[in-house]
């Protein structure tokens, strides 16, 4: 059975959102080997619809990398109730959303990795779907934003590696306690 891998972005302060705004100046040659590993491990994207937006808006104008190239033309499925013509070789996940992402996990293939938190990584956590959380923690306060995974019920995880940077970046890949 494949892995779904999360792997997000959040400053010090627990802020998630507009990571564009913050993260850049900790881009380095060691963050990326750390998502080029991540990615070359993973056959197919899983999205929410609004890092969907997002992506799908940046990255198609963007080539001449193997990082960027692999992105742009693997699969990516997207959580969406409200989107009904997606671009980029997206599609929409069918029906509930929990349900499609277990389907793709029983398919063959490489790791499925979901870039972004939101509300679709609170149902992947509740259905227990997600295999790994790679949090990238910045040494940089936001002071305001979402936080990680609001609303969730208590939810146990084990640390399974811990990767520190140069540029202060710590990412944290954690499992669910099973």
């Amino acid at each position: 059975m494949r892995k779904l891998i999360e792997s997000t972005f959040m400053s010090l302060d627990g802020a998630i959102d507009s990571p564009q705004n913050w993260s850049p100046p900790y881009w380095d040659d060691e963050h990326h080997a750390y998502s080029s590993r991540l990615l070359d491990g993973a056959d197919a994207l899983v999205l929410g619809r609004r890092t969907y937006e997002g992506f799908a808006e940046a990255w198609p104008q963007r080539s001449g990398d193997p990082f960027t190239d692999k992105l742009n033309a693997m699969p990516k499925h997207v959580a969406t109730r409200t989107l009904t013509e997606l671009t980029w070789n997206a599609q929409p996940l069918q029906g509930d959303a929990a349900e499609a992402v277990a389907e793709l996990k029983r398919q063959e293939g490489a790791n499925l990795l979901k870039y972004g938190t939101g509300p679709l990584s609170k149902t992947l956590l509740e259905n227990g779907l997600l295999d790994e959380l790679h949090v990238w923690i910045f040494p940089v306060l936001v002071g305001e934003g979402q936080r990680l995974i609001d609303g969730i019920a208590v939810t146990h995880l084990d640390l399974v590696e811990s990767t520190r940077f140069g540029s202060g970046i710590v990412v944290n890949a954690y499992e669910p306690k099973r």
